[in-house]
């Protein structure tokens, strides 16, 4: 492996290739969620079970992109955290309330239509607490239907109110990245110990129930990668050749089943390799048209592909009479996916991308950052 000096303009400002894992990572959760609904007979996929670890990568390239972003407005001293937080908020909030206010009506009717479902899963301090994305933050044995995906967007928003601790920490280790990024994993197998301890689960288990203590390695771990990646220039094919290893060990893993930890590991290579395509300029198909769009909706598929089974289930249920724990046929998963995306692109361009915008021009005023 060679390296060079970073470049004056480091990394390009779009980085096309992460856009595109995003949509990768969001179709395995979903697809993660679909088996576990469909009948055992048809088979199991190592690979889809373990790709619900593909929140961590999510949360690794939350610190990645941030870093890019932010990161020299910082080291400059012009960073606004009041814009900041700003900013985020208007990231999660307009998908998030849509979405929760969508199950909000569907539990509310189908109590008054008096159809039969766990009430027991959507309590009303867990909906107050979902909406101010704090669920994540406490202790919990409870099991929480109320837009369940959310709990990742509530450790996202305490790793953004801590934003400016990260970002302080990375300036400080600029110039020593591997240092950083040794922290991040210390930080990671301290939080993992005491998670199994108090808990008897390890650390990438952790949603609901301090769900924070997840995402806070993973993003320092995201931030570690950027710097190193800053630094380094790869030719095409060692760029390349790089980033089909590290997936192909990845997705062997998974197929292995490997420790869910392991597994988190290696999904930190997959990102820094894809992102050093760009510094390659050798994207490929990951900077298609059509897959930088899944990215950028990836998170609406992400956030209502989960409240669309619920709904699914429980009015097939009362059509057939039957009780909602039914399995689903290859055939309905096939038709519920493709109602589920057109939904997801549906709201990424009608709630989220105008909620987005009107957001940022109520508060942040006439100056913008990235």
């Amino acid at each position: 492996m060679t390296s060079v000096p970073p470049t004056r303009d480091g990394y390009p400002a779009e980085l096309r290739a992460l856009t595109s894992l995003r949509a990768f990572l969001a179709v395995g959760v979903v697809l993660f969620h679909y088996q576990l609904q469909w009948d055992p007979a048809l088979g199991f996929s190592p690979i889809i079970e373990r790709s619900r670890l593909a929140v961590d990568a999510f949360f690794m390239l939350s610190g990645f992109i941030l870093a890019h972003v932010y990161g020299p407005a910082f080291a400059a001293g012009t960073f606004s955290y009041r814009r900041f937080l700003i900013a985020r908020l208007a990231r999660l909030y307009p998908l998030h309330v849509a979405v929760l206010a969508s199950v909000l009506v569907m539990v509310l009717g189908a109590t008054a239509a008096g159809v039969r479902f766990d009430a027991d899963s959507y309590p009303p301090l867990a909906f107050f607490q979902t909406l101010f994305l704090v669920q994540a933050w406490f202790p919990t044995d409870a099991v929480i239907h109320w837009s369940g995906p959310s709990w990742s967007l509530s450790a996202e928003w305490f790793a953004y109110l801590l934003f400016p601790a990260f970002a302080w920490l990375a300036l400080r280790f600029r110039a020593r990245p591997w240092a950083l990024l040794g922290t991040g994993a210390v930080a990671f197998v301290v939080f993992d110990a005491l998670y199994v301890q108090a808990f008897g689960k390890v650390l990438p288990r952790a949603e609901d129930s301090l769900g924070i203590l997840r995402i806070v390695p993973e993003f320092l771990i995201g931030m570690a990668l950027y710097g190193l990646g800053h630094r380094w220039r790869w030719s095409r094919p060692l760029a390349a050749g790089a980033a089909l290893i590290t997936t192909l060990l990845l997705l062997g893993a998974m197929q292995l089943s490997l420790d869910d930890r392991i597994i988190v590991a290696l999904s930190a290579p997959v990102i820094l390799t894809w992102s050093l395509l760009a510094h390659a300029d050798c994207e490929g198909p990951l900077a298609a048209p059509a897959l930088v769009f899944a990215g950028e909706a990836s998170f609406a598929l992400y956030l209502v592909h989960m409240p669309v089974i619920i709904a699914f289930k429980g009015v097939v249920a009362e059509l057939r009479g039957i009780d909602s724990a039914f399995r689903i046929t290859p055939v309905e998963l096939t038709g519920l996916f493709v109602a589920t995306a057109l939904i997801a692109v549906a709201l990424h361009l009608l709630v989220e991308k105008p909620g987005r915008t009107w957001i940022r021009r109520r508060f942040e005023g006439p100056r913008t950052e990235p």
